[in-house]
């Protein structure tokens, strides 16, 4: 059954956006007194199609059970890459569980965004709405405006890891015991080039424990897959 987010509530109506419209009527082609399912303000609801034409309208039928929130709030801190990479990580992130990214310009960066840039920021929260709906999530991730390195410095977690490549640091697994469901835990992860010798010694100096997500050297947009798919398996049991 298809899902939308929806932020605008007539008493029992829930008003789509003119996209999401869009969507029901010219892409998947629903029928009048179609049901769909509704995320409002955090909370699952199903819904029937009462009119089409633009807004679309859905009447709330009941609310439904929701599956509650198993893993802990992780966010990834992502250091910026080209576009195909960064949508990529977005969504996979984002179906995985992830609960706020961090987009980061690093020294070795090949792409430079300025913090202000909000058409990639509205870009990317529409690859994460969508993203959200196709997993069947009741929220969408974070995100973040784009940072500096040196704002990285300042923020504060219960737990802080950067992804190493150097070898004797801790393994993932290792950590994820020291954790529970309602710990917010970051992961920060460099670009194609990895963080310089300098922005590593940084992170550490200011709290940022390395660990090795293994023998391998994965590629940046694997990296914050294999996070969540092992904070996944640690905790969904």
């Amino acid at each position: 059954m298809q899902r939308y987010f929806v932020n605008n509530k007539e008493n029992d109506l829930f008003i789509l956006s003119n996209e999401d419209s869009h969507h029901v009527i010219n892409v998947m082609r629903m029928n009048l007194n179609d049901e769909v399912e509704i995320v409002f303000n955090n909370t699952l609801y199903l819904a029937s199609i009462i009119n089409l034409d633009i807004p679309v309208k859905c009447r709330l039928i009941k609310e439904l059970d929701i599956n509650e929130r198993r893993i802990p709030k992780v966010v990834i801190v992502q250091a910026l890459v080209k576009e195909q990479k960064m949508d990529y990580i977005l969504q996979k992130a984002c179906e995985l569980g992830v609960y706020q990214i961090i987009p980061v310009n690093t020294s070795r960066s090949v792409v430079k965004i300025d913090k202000n840039d909000s058409k990639k920021i509205i870009r990317w929260n529409k690859i994460l709405k969508e993203a959200s709906e196709q997993s069947k999530r009741i929220d969408i991730p974070i995100l973040d405006k784009i940072l500096n390195f040196n704002d990285l410095l300042k923020l504060d977690f219960k737990g802080k890891f950067i992804c190493s490549t150097k070898e004797n640091k801790k393994l993932l697994k290792s950590t994820l015991s020291n954790f529970n469901i309602n710990d917010k835990i970051v992961y920060v992860i460099g670009p194609e080039g990895g963080f310089s010798e300098t922005e590593e010694d940084l992170l550490i100096e200011n709290g940022y424990i390395p660990i090795s997500l293994g023998s391998n050297i994965l590629r940046t947009e694997t990296a914050s897959l294999f996070i969540m798919s092992a904070i996944n398996y640690e905790f969904e049991r």
